[in-house]
């Protein structure tokens, strides 16, 4: 509980940091923040002329499929991607004076999400235009999914973020890894397109069940099917559990490794 009451008391640096990442992201491009909207935009486009046109998934309304469930995914990893570098980027800080490491990668993920909830907006609002099935009880379960993921996504942020310390390389590894988890991830294509044999696999994947449920809630219109929230809610608990673990093993020696 310690390390709780001192994220509490570093409060102010942590929104500090936050601001600082959401301002200095587009920072001196001509569409400045509308390129919070423009990206997930132009990857929709490129990724439907691929699947629709070209490799033909056959999935009615293929914008909308892949639209709810691209958002929470590019989520997940611009967070693991920023947070493998936040010590690193930070290490004057890191090195000079004492605050609880775990604000730097709290930070990360934290403008990360708040950048997601604005990109929800163009979301929600196409759903409301195209879909065929909106179901506005379904839609009270978003908060909640986007909660789950939140922590879930904090716990790996967590691990990367200590790891990449002690293993430079993870950096450039992470890259790798991210784009084969999203292949790995039903982003792209539907839960029912995994063949039965790898399906036990495929459901150790801790993003399978979010994205599952974001699709089921703006897809199909249909409340999360309970079995999903359970699995997502223990991948959340494991890994932010886990997450705080190891980075606090971790950070003891930052200072020594930077």
């Amino acid at each position: 509980m310690n390390i709780f009451k001192e994220l509490y008391q570093y409060r102010e640096m942590i929104v500090s940091l936050i601001h600082r990442d959401l301002r200095g992201r587009y920072k001196g491009s001509v569409l400045g923040f509308l390129w919070t909207f423009i990206n997930p935009l132009l990857q929709l486009v490129v990724y439907t002329i691929v699947f629709s046109n070209i490799m033909r998934m056959g999935i009615d309304n293929y914008y909308l499929f892949l639209f709810v469930a691209l958002i929470p995914w590019m989520f997940c990893a611009s967070s693991i991607m920023g947070a493998s570098l936040c010590i690193l980027q930070n290490q004057s800080l890191v090195t000079k004076i004492y605050f609880p490491r775990e604000v730097l990668p709290l930070s990360v993920v934290t403008s990360n999400f708040i950048n997601m909830l604005y990109c929800f907006i163009i979301v929600l609002a196409v759903v409301l235009i195209f879909a065929e099935n909106v179901n506005f009880q379904a839609w009270l379960y978003l908060p909640v999914i986007a909660v789950i993921e939140y922590i879930l996504v904090l716990g790996i942020s967590f691990i990367v973020a200590g790891l990449t310390v002690y293993f430079r390389d993870l950096e450039h590894i992470l890259g790798i890894l991210t784009m084969a988890w999203q292949f790995l991830t039903p982003v792209m294509y539907s839960v029912d397109m995994v063949p039965q044999e790898y399906m036990g696999i495929f459901q150790l994947n801790p993003m399978t069940p979010v994205i599952v449920a974001y699709r089921d809630i703006l897809y199909y219109g249909t409340v999360p099917h309970f079995e999903t929230l359970v699995q997502a809610v223990g991948f959340g608990i494991l890994l932010s559990v886990l997450g705080f673990i190891i980075f606090g093993k971790l950070k003891k020696n930052f200072a020594e490794e930077l």
